[in-house]
């Protein structure tokens, strides 16, 4: 095919449609999710690859196979598609008063940390309004984020440099501590990790900041992490197994705050804790945030 020119005009309907082919895998599929005959969906395929003058999609007996441009158009398709969306649902809620939508992403620990203080100072702000909040692990929510899935990332930050597409705010500050149950009322207010190595230990599963952080304390303790260990990324199934158990944990003093405050858990003070643990947001810098988003923000700057 020929060099596209400089400056294109494109269908938006000929690259949701592709959109739709790349979600689904196959022409048949994307036919079905938007009701029109498969011969509609290839032909606007074949006018969208004339328009750009490259093939997007190789055919092979196992389905479509992306070329190299087309993994380029997905990516912005599917924002696209996204965008488009959400502008439906901005507007249906602004006819009935609702703000929103906002759409959050995060590690357990960074949504436990910030989101509830955050919603019930956004309840006083703007009133109803329509929020959607999903756990996933660190590299994710970056894909979530350049996709258009979501629009805020709760993360553990400043632990790594920031992609230079995406923007980092610092929201919270909170300290590492040792968790434990009633059976380890004998331990002492602090301790060091090297007296309690051999104990049973929950700690995080996935390769993500939490658990760098977690691992680091051990090294600075110059003990290996534990091989006693039950792997666990569930901060709610984390914390009932320290409770009813043997089993102890480390987690920031917030995330462990409800059992903390009512006794069924307690903290104590890490002699190797000497960093912090921060939390805080990403976003999309080409993207901006939506008005709700840009609230959220500044509700996190005020606690």
């Amino acid at each position: 095919m020929s060099k596209p020119p400089s400056r294109l005009r494109l269908d938006p309907r000929a690259v949701a449609t592709f959109w739709r082919v790349c979600e689904t895998g196959s022409i048949s599929g994307a036919a079905r999710v938007l009701n029109i005959s498969q011969p509609s969906v290839s032909n606007t395929i074949s006018l969208l690859e004339q328009r750009l003058g490259v093939t997007l999609f190789a055919r092979s007996r196992s389905g479509i196979v992306l070329t190299r441009e087309g993994e380029a158009l997905r990516e912005r398709a599917e924002a696209m598609v996204r965008l488009l969306e959400t502008a439906a649902v901005e507007i249906d809620h602004a006819t009935r008063n609702v703000a929103g939508p906002l759409r959050i992403g995060g590690t357990p620990g960074a949504l436990v940390s910030l989101l509830p203080q955050a919603v019930a100072r956004l309840e006083e702000r703007v009133g109803p309004f329509a929020l959607s909040v999903v756990e996933r692990p660190d590299p994710q929510l970056t894909d979530l984020l350049r996709n258009g899935s979501i629009d805020l990332a709760f993360v553990t930050t400043e632990i790594e440099a920031c992609p230079p597409d995406l923007v980092e705010v610092t929201a919270s500050r909170d300290s590492f501590a040792l968790i434990v149950g009633r059976r380890h009322d004998g331990l002492g207010e602090q301790v060091s990790l090297r007296d309690v190595a051999d104990l049973p230990w929950v700690l995080p599963e996935a390769q993500g900041a939490f658990r760098r952080q977690v691992d680091a304390l051990f090294l600075a303790a110059g003990v290996a992490v534990p091989r006693n260990v039950i792997r666990c990324d569930s901060l709610l199934s984390t914390k009932a197994i320290v409770r009813h158990s043997d089993r102890v944990t480390i987690l920031p003093r917030t995330v462990a705050a409800a059992e903390l405050t009512i006794g069924v858990l307690r903290a104590i003070s890490i002699g190797e804790a000497t960093f912090e643990r921060s939390v805080g947001v990403r976003y999309l810098a080409e993207r901006g945030l939506p008005p709700l988003g840009r609230t959220m923000l500044e509700v996190l700057a005020e606690a």
